[in-house]
């Protein structure tokens, strides 16, 4: 495997096994997931599973021919958006999802220019790399790419951050224009993630006014804040309310199979078909679509989206009640399952503390608890956790927080996992028993 490949903690997780919220590693210790939002109703959601088990079982194939179960998805998704967005694409990935987004977009303005955050992340075919600044120092930003600080709410009050943004993306119109370069669009996740967890104060529906008087597209990335994700409305567009041109979807729309797609106006398809046919031979396969249509299913079915909301606003408070106790200089923001832990150094000059960051990402690793982290200067603890967190889930996550606060507070470097009130550890020698079974399986039986 090539050497771009990237590994997660100072000591690499080795997973054999998941269920729900919980990992199970190599050596059967169980791990409580609280950052993957691929599985975002959970590893291997019985569901889900029985969807795609039934789909495989029947036929798996592609969208030139009339296929009823993804005319009968696409409706249901279609219903969860705004009225505007009337139709939609299928495609495997996020990122290619965005790829034919800014696609559609270039046709409809007539403009090349793309507005994205410092720090965004949108994508990893050529095209989306060259406006995902957050793919490292190597990645090349295309010509007509323009960057917009995110709105930092932990450093500037309300006015301050709407201010800063609206200029910054009125600026950057303008520096297009002047070059001769029309705006195709402004590309945002609304929850800035990549940059360090912002849940939109405000700001965005402003900025769309700006793209929309400029000719331009807004594109609502809702790879991370859609499908309930923020527990105050499906679509992280609808939380900051405004309606996109165009939003895109990806990982967590079928709950870990390839299935991704973008939604549109139906007036801007109607311009991009013209002279445009769009073909994805993977893209709305009936497994992924069994997958995606049961997700939604689930997610109405067990009340993710209040779930999402209920234990995100406890982890809010956990979390600022634990770092004041234990004298840590940190911002906690988020909006329902998705939560950031930004550490610096002090409460004044508030520059960032990466090292800090990365000694809770560890020692919550070292007690079993999965997290990562996000920002420009990596020092935001991200908590993602599938929406399916439980209240002992919850429980866990921050009493085992709080033991690596108090290590580290303590200068101690953070100890081992220890069982938690309300949780029980699961049966070692029944989980060893599966992790082999499942390994000879892997292995095509042999014993060796």
């Amino acid at each position: 495997m090539g050497p771009a490949y990237r590994l997660f903690y100072d000591e690499p997780l080795r997973p054999v096994r998941a269920f729900g919220t919980k990992i199970i590693d190599a050596r059967g210790d169980e791990y409580l997931d609280a950052y993957n939002n691929v599985a975002s109703v959970g590893h291997n959601h019985p569901h889900v599973v029985a969807a795609v088990h039934r789909q495989l079982q029947t036929i798996n194939t592609n969208t030139r021919y009339l296929q009823p179960d993804i005319i009968d998805y696409a409706e249901n998704l279609v219903a969860t958006h705004d009225a505007a967005l009337d139709n939609v694409m299928f495609t495997c990935t996020g990122s290619e999802a965005n790829d034919l987004a800014l696609r559609v977009a270039r046709v409809v303005s007539g403009g090349t220019g793309v507005i994205v955050t410092e720090n965004a992340y949108h994508g990893c075919t050529r095209d989306v790399a060259s406006w995902s600044p957050a793919s490292g120092t190597g990645a090349m930003l295309g010509r007509d790419v323009r960057l917009v600080p995110a709105p930092d709410t932990y450093r500037y009050d309300a006015a301050q951050v709407r201010e800063l943004f609206l200029n910054s993306v009125q600026t950057q119109i303008d520096d297009l224009a002047r070059r001769g370069v029309r705006l195709a669009a402004l590309v945002v996740d609304s929850i800035f993630s990549s940059d360090g967890i912002y849940p939109d104060p405000g700001v965005l529906a402003a900025a769309a006014d700006l793209v929309h008087r400029a000719g331009g597209l807004i594109i609502s990335d809702e790879v991370q804040p859609g499908f309930a994700r923020t527990g105050a409305a499906m679509w992280g567009y609808q939380r900051s309310g405004f309606t996109p041109d165009l939003a895109t979807m990806g990982k967590p729309m079928g709950n870990g199979m390839p299935v991704a797609g973008m939604v549109a106006q139906s007036r801007h398809l109607d311009a991009f078909a013209e002279d445009v046919a769009y073909f994805n031979t993977f893209g709305g396969e009936n497994a992924p679509i069994a997958a995606a249509q049961a997700v939604l299913e689930v997610i109405e079915g067990e009340g993710l989206m209040a779930n999402s909301r209920d234990k995100g606003d406890q982890l809010v408070v956990g979390f600022r009640t634990i770092l004041d106790r234990a004298g840590f200089a940190a911002d906690v923001r988020g909006s329902g399952l998705y939560v950031g832990v930004e550490l610096v150094h002090d409460p004044v000059d508030k520059d960032p503390d990466a090292a800090l960051t990365s000694a809770f990402v560890n020692g919550l690793r070292d007690r079993k608890v999965l997290t990562s982290a996000a920002g420009t200067y990596g020092n935001v603890i991200k908590i993602r956790p599938p929406l399916v967190f439980s209240q002992s889930d919850t429980d866990r996550l921050l009493a085992e927080f709080e033991h690596v606060a108090r290590d580290l507070a303590a200068g101690r470097s953070p100890g081992r996992s220890v069982s938690v009130a309300g949780w029980q550890p699961p049966n070692r020698d029944d989980l060893r028993r599966l992790i082999a079974e499942e390994l000879r399986d892997m292995m095509g039986g042999s014993r060796g």
